[in-house]
């Protein structure tokens, strides 16, 4: 059973002053797989702007993880739906720092954030698979919607 997490735990936005420490985190080397690393996001975020919802997760001055939220972008262009969509794109907890909530916390902070924008559905890919990320996503109450993305399962938690 995982430890809760501690009050002290927030998010910060990537800054010059931490952005090294984000640019060092690493998840277990059998996830990397699943989940692009932070330089990746952060290239993302910069190319996405206002779409991307990039933040740290410190524990106190530790830092242990990263998330990125994507913002009201288009979804399914190819069958010209118009469909918008919010949800979580990235979660990287470090791998010293897994399983004591810290994960948790943050699809809550995402979840808090678009509901804060008024956004009804919280929605994430995953990698399929043993080593992926699914069973984490079921236990906070996401449920497959049926559809894949780049390979991935979609999932989706109404908030």
């Amino acid at each position: 059973m995982s430890t809760p997490p501690s009050t002290s735990l927030r998010l910060e936005q990537v800054t010059p002053a931490n952005v090294d420490a984000a640019l060092a985190l690493r998840v277990h080397p059998h996830q990397e797989h699943n989940v692009a690393p932070v330089v990746r996001s952060l290239a993302q975020a910069y190319a996405f702007g206002e779409a991307a919802w990039p933040r740290l997760v410190f524990d106190g001055d530790e830092l242990v993880g990263f998330l990125m939220a994507f913002l009201d972008i288009p979804w399914d262009e190819e069958k010209g739906t118009g469909e918008r969509r919010s949800g979580l794109w990235r979660l990287n907890i470090s791998a010293d720092a897994q399983g004591k909530g810290y994960g948790r916390f943050a699809v809550d902070a995402v979840r808090d954030e678009l509901r804060r924008r008024g956004t009804a559905r919280l929605y994430v890919t995953w990698e399929p698979g043993v080593n992926g990320p699914g069973a984490f996503y079921r236990r906070l109450g996401f449920r497959t919607t049926g559809e894949v993305s780049g390979g991935q399962t979609v999932g989706v938690l109404d908030i």
